[in-house]
């Protein structure tokens, strides 16, 4: 094509959630509301974690850097989204709507390695008791939440760079309520099949494999939960890694039917509708679980509301 014929793209517009136009009010509330209690959920979470000696063990140091993910995820995604939920769409400049992707993919490829680590870490306690405190030392648990960061972040700014030199010739209008990678794909006037295949062979070790080494951990954690003598014995064990477990099975569950289940059949509406229960929703659910479903969390939150209540 001649580069005279080409439209420079130097924004996009976010189309957002057209066809619920009716129910703007509600959802933009319900979206604020949401994201509050995700802030206020996290950041509650790692101060409990960071100033509690109760709290010391490497589960916990783990939970922090989810939590941490799950804010950056949800803050690069809401504040934008109401937005466009206010304004019926939103224009967002070309390098933010790659700094959005670029951030997306981040927390998201982080949470999965984070996840990982914790079924790694469930897998030592439960398994392999007395080996434990040595394996997982100081040193090897900041090493694998580094690598961690350092991967996903590497591996989603290679990814967001290449797209970004595709030619984006018109139309510039996202029928989505965030940049994300196939939306932004479909705009391109570019040949994208050689970035489709290098997303797949980048991304997919992210995701998959971890979801494989996770579903490994837990069946060698079954087998000697099962051998446990006692009913309470078993009980205990298992309770030690049943908040990881509803977080997995929750934050695996979306991503499989959002990315890895064929959308032809899917309406836009559907998939957005998804879209939010994983950027928004989810987030605001993992520090609400770990709360509910782990005793020294719990015993130590309400340790600090007394202290509180007094003050």
């Amino acid at each position: 094509m001649n580069k005279k014929n080409h439209t420079v793209v130097t924004e996009f517009y976010l189309l957002g959630f057209g066809s619920l136009h009716g129910f703007r009010m509600i959802l933009f509330f319900f979206c604020l509301l949401v994201y509050i209690l995700a802030l206020v959920g996290n950041m509650t979470l790692i101060s409990l974690v960071s100033t509690s000696h109760l709290l010391q063990a490497p589960m916990y140091f783990f939970l922090c850097h989810l939590s941490f993910s799950d804010m950056l995820l949800t803050s690069d995604i809401v504040p934008n989204l109401l937005l466009v939920i206010l304004q019926e769409g939103h224009i967002i400049p070309f390098v933010d709507c790659f700094i959005q992707f670029q951030l997306f993919g981040a927390s998201t490829g982080t949470e999965c390695l984070i996840l990982t680590i914790m079924s790694y870490d469930r897998y030592l306690a439960i398994c392999n008791p007395l080996f434990y405190v040595t394996t997982m030392g100081a040193k090897l648990k900041y090493h694998l939440v580094t690598w961690s960061w350092v991967l996903s972040f590497a591996i989603t700014l290679t990814i967001a760079v290449l797209m970004s030199n595709l030619h984006f010739c018109g139309p510039n209008t996202i029928d989505h309520f965030f940049c994300d990678f196939t939306p932004i794909l479909h705009l391109s006037c570019s040949d994208t099949h050689l970035l489709q295949i290098l997303d797949l062979l980048l991304t997919a070790p992210m995701t998959l494999l971890p979801f494989v080494l996770i579903i490994i951990s837990y069946i060698y954690i079954s087998a000697v939960i099962g051998k446990i003598p006692t009913k309470t014995g078993r009980k205990k064990a298992f309770s030690t890694c049943s908040s990881h477990l509803t977080v997995v099975c929750i934050f695996y569950l979306s991503l499989i039917t959002i990315y890895l289940i064929p959308s032809s059949g899917n309406s836009v509406v559907v998939l957005n509708i998804l879209s939010l229960i994983y950027t928004v929703i989810i987030p605001s659910l993992n520090p609400l679980i770990y709360s509910l479903r782990n005793k020294e969390v719990k015993a130590v939150f309400a340790k600090m509301l007394r202290l509180s209540y007094k003050l």
